[in-house]
């Protein structure tokens, strides 16, 4: 096949899978001596849009883990305004130290959906976005390295490839895809989270509105940013990107769940690479 340009193509709240996904598609250009491209779908504008691709075009392509799976509230973009014109993909995700489930199959099957042809694919750790511990640094140096290591086998990978393969890479997860994960207390019962909205300390706030520059479902008043008037996805765009640290959550549910994810996922999770055969 002959490329001509690869794509860096991301949703990120806070920054990991942007970081992710430039680094690897930037090394995966310099080795096949390509010119690369960023395209950010993190704010609501861009997914009014469509990205069209075509077959001289390898894309890798990145979301975030929520629950175990690709956001739902990407599902309507990822489906309806990416038309793929036979191009190379590499799907990854993020997930924040706990489990990415079936997050990289299902982003793997809507690529597919979309037009592409997935050749290689990752899941790789990122500090979670509840929390500040929960995969703390990561992506760190090893992480990157990693990353390099991937990006040079995609790359010997696509530069063999005479036409687009007709299986696509073998990944992680299970089908069908199983439901979102559904956060429990230790008693088994559901803790639902999905209404809770950050709070902001306006003492601390100091009115320069970041936060709803930086709100990914354009749901935070930038007139007044105590108010979000839209959904939340709890993505912590907010809360991070906060210079003050004025936003913060105090959901008990919500502290809850961090709580326990902080204690039962300490370890440092691996990450996983997946390629075709050829």
């Amino acid at each position: 096949m002959k490329l001509k340009k690869v794509w860096a193509v991301y949703f990120s709240g806070t920054g990991t899978t942007r970081r992710t996904v430039e680094c690897i598609a930037g090394d995966i250009a310099a080795r096949l001596g390509l010119p690369v491209q960023s395209v950010d779908f993190s704010r609501p504008a861009l997914r009014q849009e469509t990205l069209r691709f075509s077959d001289t075009d390898l894309v890798v392509f990145g979301t975030p883990v929520y629950a175990g799976r690709v956001p739902n509230v990407l599902l309507p973009f990822l489906q309806e305004r990416v038309v793929g014109g036979g191009a190379l993909a590499v799907p990854v995700v993020l997930f924040g130290n706990r489990n990415y489930d079936d997050a990289l199959m299902e982003l793997r099957n809507i690529l597919i959906a979309d037009g592409l042809h997935p050749i290689a694919a990752g899941a790789f750790v990122g500090e979670h976005s509840f929390s500040r511990v929960l995969g703390q640094g990561r992506p760190n140096a090893e992480d990157m390295a990693q990353m390099d290591r991937f990006a040079a086998r995609t790359a010997e990978l696509a530069a063999k490839l005479e036409v687009a393969p007709q299986n696509p890479v073998a990944v992680g997860g299970q089908e069908p895809i199983r439901p979102y994960y559904t956060p429990r207390d230790r008693a088994g019962n559901p803790i639902n989270i999905l209404k809770v909205k950050p709070k902001t300390d306006l003492s601390r706030c100091g009115g320069c509105g970041l936060c709803a520059e930086l709100c990914p479902m354009g749901s935070i008043d930038p007139a007044d940013v105590s108010q979000v008037k839209g959904i939340c996805i709890k993505c912590c765009a907010c809360v991070k990107g906060c210079p003050t640290g004025a936003k913060f959550f105090d959901d008990a549910g919500y502290l809850y769940h961090r709580h326990e994810l902080e204690a039962e996922y300490a370890r440092p999770a691996a990450n996983e690479e997946f390629y075709i055969q050829l």
